[in-house]
């Protein structure tokens, strides 16, 4: 009995536990490690924030999960990994694994910008959401200039482009949209670009959103700092605030680093399989893997990971565990990186699509990319959010229909074998 092991319970978590099980039955043992009690559906906590939704509509018990799905449950936070010796330790006990997923999310580097965290609010962590949500309460009966946006080095945009434009259909809602001031303050080179460069209709359809909102825009901006009332840039130019908003830079899980498994910032170094390059039993899924952004852009941003892709790589990284202990007679398979968003933007919303994120490095080119608006898009969100968490209550990870469904509506593939030319590189 093989003894497989996933640290994190997220968007990749979960869904690489209930692919495991699914492929090896109960002749191997599944184990999920987190922390937190509770799954989240982090895309859910913008409307958190704004108080839209409740907590508890976008979190499932994991504890039940676990038990209902036959998953061995510990709860605990990771200390560190010890890869030669293949165990885990957390604070009160001990786990040996022969397989590991790492899917454990990232860290917010919150210390990197003075005052981050302090003066500003975030929806990346539910206790962050909440913070947000009475905060904005306040800021509501009492209206002053708004401030959203990312600081340096950020990859994931998505939730910015969300919230600052579903705050103002907000305000508009609650009659005090002539009381506030907008300003979307990013290092993006150009809005709309999302860390994604070149994806089709993506800067008009959104730039044109932004101006018929009557949002002001600053591109190509590193904040420097922030304090109880301003946010200050780099080129010395300072804005009045009374609510910010604005999402840190990532670095790998603190016992990643401390383990010596990941890279400079803590994002772990997989082949194309998703296995570590220096241990062959450890997998990496998610916003812990390493994806470097291939665009130089004047202030470095990072490389998004969409929730859509962070599962396409918890379905490939089981499924290659299940060939490797011989359970699965098929060849081994790479995540395509193609990514779908679905951006809620108040009254309307967009669909960007990149297949893949990282063009074709000898051509330039994508497969394609596209982006498109429409009332259609919020529903489609909603759709997926809802149906999403059914799965996860039945323990889905990602089931036949859904990939067939993305490759009809939307043309997207999730995973493929292993290339010839990669086969040649990793020596399978």
């Amino acid at each position: 009995m093989a003894r497989v092991v996933v640290i994190g319970a997220g968007l990749g978590g979960l869904p690489a536990a209930y692919e495991l099980r699914h492929y090896l039955g109960q002749e191997h043992q599944v184990t999920l490690v987190s922390e937190f009690s509770q799954f989240t559906f982090i895309p859910g906590l913008v409307h958190v924030a704004l108080g839209h939704v409740p907590l508890d509509r976008v979190q499932l018990d994991l504890g039940q999960l676990a038990r209902r799905h036959k998953l061995e449950w510990v709860q605990g936070k990771v200390e560190r990994i010890d890869p030669l010796k293949k165990c885990i330790y957390t604070a009160d006990r001990d786990l040996a694994y022969d397989y590991l997923i790492i899917a454990s999310g990232s860290e917010l580097a919150n210390d990197l910008v003075p005052g981050l965290g302090v003066y500003s609010h975030s929806v990346c962590t539910p206790v962050h959401a909440l913070a947000a949500k009475d905060a904005w309460e306040e800021f509501c009966a009492h209206p002053g200039d708004l401030l959203v946006g990312a600081a340096p080095g950020a990859g994931c945009f998505g939730p910015a482009y969300e919230f600052v434009l579903s705050a103002e259909a907000d305000l508009r809602r609650r009659g005090i949209r002539d009381r506030v001031q907008i300003t979307y303050i990013t290092p993006e080179p150009y809005i709309g670009h999302l860390g994604i460069a070149q994806v089709h209709q993506a800067r008009q359809l959104t730039e044109g959103l932004m101006q018929e909102r009557h949002i002001s825009t600053i591109t190509n901006a590193e904040i420097k700092e922030i304090t109880p009332d301003r946010v200050y840039l780099a080129d010395g130019r300072s804005f009045k605030q009374a609510y910010t908003m604005v999402l840190a830079s990532f670095r790998g899980a603190e016992f990643v680093r401390v383990s010596g498994l990941g890279n400079a910032k803590g994002f772990l170094p997989v082949l194309p399989t998703l296995r570590h390059e220096k241990y062959p039993e450890i997998y990496g899924v998610g916003v812990s893997v390493q994806l470097d952004q291939p665009d130089k852009t004047p202030v470095p941003i990072g490389l998004p990971k969409s929730g859509q892709m962070t599962e396409a790589m918890a379905m490939v990284a089981a499924h290659n565990i299940a060939v490797d202990l011989g359970v699965l007679k098929r060849p081994l398979e790479v995540p395509t990186l193609e990514a779908l968003c679905f951006a809620e933007y108040g009254e309307t919303g967009i669909a960007y699509i990149a297949a893949p994120i990282i063009p074709d490095p000898k051509t330039g080119k994508r497969r394609y990319s596209y982006a498109a608006r429409g009332v259609w898009v919020n529903w489609a969100k909603a759709s997926f959010e809802h149906y999403f968490m059914v799965k996860m209550r039945f323990g889905l990870g990602l089931p036949w229909f859904e990939r067939l469904g993305l490759q009809l509506l939307f043309g997207l593939s999730l995973s493929r074998p292993v290339p010839e030319d990669v086969r040649q590189i990793i020596n399978v």
